[in-house]
């Protein structure tokens, strides 16, 4: 966390520990990075909102590669990798989140996502990317009734069906046709995707953009436990509102 490697963080917990006058013992470094691999993290557990409108989004992440002063003085031998992070995003609180290799296309993870989610969605709103048919007979598997917000693409024509029986995709390209692109924002609700934007960015500026670890399994730990910390950060951070008048 806080952009740390494993004996940084060592260092870091043990003075929170001293600062807090607690005399509790410290994993080691070398025992953090062998337990990650096999360390089962507890589901998200989140304040669903009625009714949950999911906000799905991607990111790259970064693997680490060789020191500054390495690359300093020989030179990158080859181009970095990268894995790819989903993140689905209710009321602020990131519900759902796998990690990718980079070549994963970001509608097929779309179900993956959906099965850590048990309760029933109103909406999933998600960019461009996730124009396709197979993301409606996914949201529709897990929610029948749920809408799906998706821009089409600017050369999407309208089903054969369009005129007895549209579908959503359909609905959306018709209100594009008459009221632009910026009104079918408006009025689909699609601006509420800056939401997941942000959870992104709060992701990459609190944990960072580096995946520490180097084995695959521990990566997805690694994943699981920064998500984790941020939607208690949020909780922590959230206040309690009550009606006035």
């Amino acid at each position: 966390m806080f952009h740390q490697p494993l004996r940084q963080t060592e260092g870091l917990v043990s003075s929170l520990l001293a600062l807090m006058g607690l005399d509790l013992p410290v994993p080691d470094h070398s025992t953090l990075s062998r337990r990650a691999r096999t360390l089962a993290v507890a589901p998200q557990i989140w304040t669903a909102s009625e009714p949950v409108h999911l906000l799905v989004d991607s990111t790259g992440v970064k693997l680490s590669g060789p020191g500054e002063w390495l690359v300093e003085k020989h030179g990158t031998q080859r181009r970095r990798a990268w894995r790819k992070l989903h993140l689905a995003v209710d009321a602020g609180a990131i519900v759902a989140s796998t990690l990718t290799s980079k070549e994963v296309d970001d509608a097929a993870e779309l179900g993956p996502l959906l099965d850590q989610v048990d309760e029933p969605l109103a909406a999933v709103v998600a960019d461009g990317a996730y124009d396709q048919d197979n993301v409606y007979d996914t949201v529709a598997e897990h929610s029948a009734e749920a809408m799906v917000v998706v821009p089409p693409r600017a050369t999407a024509v309208l089903s054969a069906s369009a005129e007895t029986d549209p579908t959503q995709r359909d609905r959306h390209i018709q209100v594009i046709a008459g009221h632009g692109r910026m009104g079918w924002q408006r009025a689909s609700g699609y601006n509420a995707r800056a939401g997941a934007e942000g959870a992104m960015s709060r992701y990459k500026r609190i944990i960072g953009d580096t995946l520490r670890s180097h084995a695959r399994p521990a990566q997805e730990v690694e994943t699981r436990i920064a998500v984790t910390v941020l939607n208690r950060m949020l909780d922590l951070g959230r206040p309690d509102s009550v009606r006035a008048a």
